[in-house]
């Protein structure tokens, strides 16, 4: 892409109003505009971060077997009365009388629907299990949204929900979630501790949030260091295998929410050197709530008595624009954002430092023809500004790499790489650049 022809309205100064990192960078980088209190504009580079968190969900969810459907926004506010949620969830639920004076609602959450949607099909239990999920649009009137992305009204989210026969079976199933999450979070390149957490008004007796370290976090949040340094399961899980040592690998470590959190249980599980009380932000939430909703809206099946019973279901959430907030907020500098490449919303910013030269201009034809070609997405700035306003703007939106291109340089036959992560230079030859670009790339697509 071009960015003369791209839409990239960079701000020089932050916005008064916004108060974390993330907010202030997304506002500046021209990720997300504003159009009301908690609903924000994704505009064209945010939209394709959205859209890389989005791809590395779903495609974890499909390899742990979950099988995707979509849910609309507006949900009747019967099946909310069904499960007895509709008077009990509070104003944070929007309320929305039609045209024929039905009452409804846009949905916060889905377990009504979802469970409706399946008491409509499944009969018995030799449909089990199943996991669904979907991933939409919810809103959620917040009392006082803020800080952007990580706390608006209107949010874009993965649900999964599970149905199994019993609750060794929806355990099971809670495992699969469990690491289906560690999987999707190390592959955006974010380290995510699963921590014992309040159900909520989900309800159910398990829970866990998926917690990344953050300053900025909304919650205090306790856990043993040692967490920090564990690995993710192997690309080739067999997600209908016993997955027990990974979860027990996990959770043997001590780590809790401030809600479950235990000083003394914290003190005798985890040596002081070990002990780590920090701020953090939710990236995912699981929950395993049995036949708290499948029990009075009748979502039975046969048994293998023939007897009908309620199916025992689990829930499992990811708020993927979340996620962008959070990506920010564990990958950035005083100068702007540094995406991983699995999440980048360009791999690659080209630098053409003297448009209208033959030299730098044709060199910079040859590179974004070529990095093109091999899958590379290139964001090529051919405007006629200053070198130092190219490089702040490209600082600014964060690409992992930038290759930069001018005469001083061809004149010697080099171009020069600049890593993003850690500022790294380089100059090379024109050809080996490339490789060198080609491979990174690569390896990061790989995690």
């Amino acid at each position: 892409m071009r960015l003369s022809r791209y839409y990239l309205p960079v701000l020089k100064e932050s916005p008064s109003e916004a108060q974390i990192v993330s907010h202030k960078l997304m506002l500046r980088a021209g990720m997300i505009r504003q159009e009301g209190a908690g609903i924000y504009a994704w505009l064209p580079l945010g939209l394709r971060v959205l859209k890389k968190i989005e791809r590395i969900v779903r495609e974890e969810q499909d390899r742990a077997g979950a099988v995707e459907l979509l849910m609309p926004t507006i949900q009747q506010a019967d099946l909310w009365r069904e499960s007895g949620r509709y008077d009990a969830y509070g104003k944070e639920m929007l309320r929305i009388v039609d045209r024929s004076d039905r009452d409804m609602l846009f949905g916060p959450t889905n377990e009504e629907m979802i469970t409706e949607i399946f008491r409509a099909g499944v009969r018995s239990y030799k449909d089990l299990p199943k996991i669904l999920y979907h991933i939409q649009w919810k809103f959620r009137d917040e009392i006082r949204p803020r800080f952007g992305v990580m706390r608006g009204r209107e949010f874009l989210m993965k649900d999964s929900y599970s149905f199994d026969v019993d609750g060794e079976a929806a355990r099971r199933s809670y495992h699969k979630m469990f690491v289906a999450y560690l999987r999707t979070f190390a592959r955006m390149g974010l380290t995510s501790i699963p921590m014992r957490a309040d159900t909520g008004p989900i309800g159910g007796d398990l829970s866990h949030e998926f917690i990344v370290l953050a300053e900025t976090g909304e919650s205090a949040v306790f856990c043993d260091r040692r967490l920090l340094d564990l690995t993710t399961p192997d690309a080739d899980i067999d997600f209908d295998g016993d997955l027990s040592p990974i979860i027990d690998r996990y959770t043997s470590y001590y780590a809790a929410t401030e809600e479950k959190h235990d000083d003394a249980e914290f003190s005798g599980k985890t040596p002081e050197a070990d002990r780590v009380a920090a701020r953090g932000i939710e990236v995912g939430h699981i929950f395993y709530f049995g036949e708290k909703y499948s029990e009075p809206m009748k979502a039975l099946v046969a048994g293998p008595d023939g007897a009908e019973r309620p199916v025992h279901m689990g829930s499992y959430g990811v708020g993927v624009s979340r996620l962008a907030g959070a990506l920010i907020e564990a990958h950035h500098d005083e100068a702007g954002c540094k995406w991983p490449v699995s999440v980048a919303p360009f791999h690659v910013g080209l630098v053409n430092l003297k448009p209208g030269d033959a030299a730098a201009d044709a060199a910079c034809a040859e590179a974004y023809a070529k990095l093109g070609a091999e899958g590379v997405e290139v964001l090529y700035d051919e405007t006629a500004v200053r070198p130092g306003e190219k490089f702040a703007r490209m600082d600014l939106i964060g690409l992992p790499f930038q290759l930069i291109v001018g005469p001083r340089g061809l004149a010697d036959g080099k171009v020069e790489i600049k890593a993003r992560s850690d500022g790294a230079r380089e100059e090379l030859p024109l050809d080996a650049a490339l490789q060198s670009i080609l491979g990174r790339v690569r390896a990061g697509l790989a995690v």
